[in-house]
């Protein structure tokens, strides 16, 4: 696969061909990564990931971006913002840090969403970025209840940043620690 980034459109890649892309790509460090992000789904694995994104591009609550900012060296933190209306609303915080990706042990920015109580700490949800080009992020997202489940990639892109954090929302699941439960290649 052509490793010069810039002259590849994502969105005509089909999803084998993004994860394939995906291991080329480098981590940006927890420091790169401060902003809010514009977001869009790329092609999904199957039928029913295209159903289920669909969900994250309706009219009444469509998905904007997602945002981080450093807390230290290690770890940052980040939320996801909706349109409600007209209004930017902030939802679903994760924790982040550098961990080496589930697709290929290399290190990728990944996004720790069980740190926190939410809708997709529930459905242990993690994603992993890596650095595309200048202002874009290749991102595969996981989630799911077993090992299977949670191999099965689910990309998307973002650009940016575009806009400042807006600031911290969640509440800390208490007592919670990233483990190789939500990292497998942590051991």
């Amino acid at each position: 696969m052509n490793n010069n980034s810039k002259l590849i459109d994502v969105h005509q890649l089909a999803t084998d061909q993004l994860v394939a892309l995906f291991s080329t790509l480098q981590a940006p460090s927890i420091e790169e990564m401060h902003g809010e992000y514009a977001a869009s789904m790329l092609s999904q694995p199957n039928p029913l990931a295209t159903l289920a994104g669909l969900s994250l591009t309706n009219p009444l609550l469509p998905w904007q971006s997602k945002a981080f900012r450093p807390v230290n060296q290690l770890t940052g933190r980040g939320y996801n913002t909706f349109l409600l209306g007209r209004k930017t609303i902030q939802l679903y915080p994760m924790h982040t840090l550098i961990a080496p990706s589930r697709f290929d042990g290399q290190p990728a920015y990944q996004l720790v969403y069980r740190y926190f109580h939410s809708l997709c700490g529930a459905i242990n949800m993690v994603d992993e970025i890596r650095r595309l080009d200048d202002g874009r992020y290749l991102g595969i997202g996981t989630w799911g209840f077993n090992k299977k489940q949670c191999q099965i990639p689910y990309p998307f892109l973002l650009q940016g940043p575009h806009h400042d954090y807006r600031g911290d929302i969640g509440r800390r699941r208490r007592g919670f620690e990233v483990s190789s439960a939500q990292i497998p290649a942590l051991t």
